[in-house]
C-alpha cells in the first residue's frame, strides 16, 4: 500500500530544465510515459546531461516534470543552473525560483501505485493541510532521487519525491 512518509517545504533557485518535452499525444497504452522513459534508458540520453553537472538542490536526480497551461506537457530530464548550455538534440525551459511542497511517496514502482492522479491528489491534500497554497498552473515533478528511489528496501519498495510549486507567501 502506498503512503506519504514525509512532507516538507523546499526553495529552489532559478533553474533550467534540460530534456525532452512530451504531450498527451505521446502517452503510451497505459496512459503514462513509461515507454518514453524506456527510450531514455535504451538510448542512454541521460549520459550527456549527467556530464553537465546538476543543480545541487536537485540532488543529481532524474526528473519527470509536468504542467498544464494551454496543453498538458510532460518533460523528462534534469535540473541545472540557469544559463546552462543545452546539448544538441535536447530542449530546455527556464523555471523561475520558488518554493515547493515535497512529499515522499513510499510504495512499489512495479505496480504503478506511486504514480498518477491519486498520488497527485494525496500530495495536494497534504500541502493544503499545512496551510500552503499551490501556485497557479504549478510545475509538478517527480524527483527520482538516488538512493531513495533507486534502492529498494527489504519489502521491495522505494521512495519517490513528488514536488509541487507553491504560491509565494
Amino acid at each position: 500500500m502506498v503512503e506519504i512518509v514525509k512532507v516538507y517545504r523546499e526553495s529552489l533557485p532559478n533553474l533550467r530544465l534540460i530534456g525532452k518535452r512530451y504531450t498527451e499525444a505521446d502517452r503510451d497504452e497505459y496512459g503514462g510515459f513509461s515507454v518514453a522513459w524506456g527510450k531514455w534508458f535504451e538510448n542512454d540520453w541521460f549520459s550527456p546531461l549527467e556530464k553537465l553537472g546538476s543543480l545541487p538542490e536537485a540532488e543529481g536526480a532524474y526528473m519527470g516534470c509536468m504542467r498544464c497551461i494551454d496543453e498538458f506537457e510532460y518533460w523528462i530530464g534534469m535540473f541545472f543552473p540557469e544559463g546552462t548550455q543545452v546539448p544538441d538534440g535536447y530542449m530546455y525551459i527556464d523555471i523561475p525560483s520558488g518554493n515547493i511542497g515535497t512529499c515522499w511517496i513510499y510504495g512499489s514502482e512495479d505496480n504503478g501505485e506511486i504514480f498518477g492522479q491519486e498520488i497527485y491528489s494525496m500530495c495536494v491534500s497534504e500541502i493544503i493541510d499545512r496551510g500552503w497554497k499551490l501556485s497557479k498552473n504549478p510545475w509538478v515533478f517527480e524527483r527520482y532521487n538516488c538512493p531513495r528511489y533507486t534502492t529498494r528496501d527489504e519489502k521491495g519498495k522505494v521512495i519517490l519525491d513528488y514536488c509541487i510549486y507553491l504560491q509565494d507567501s
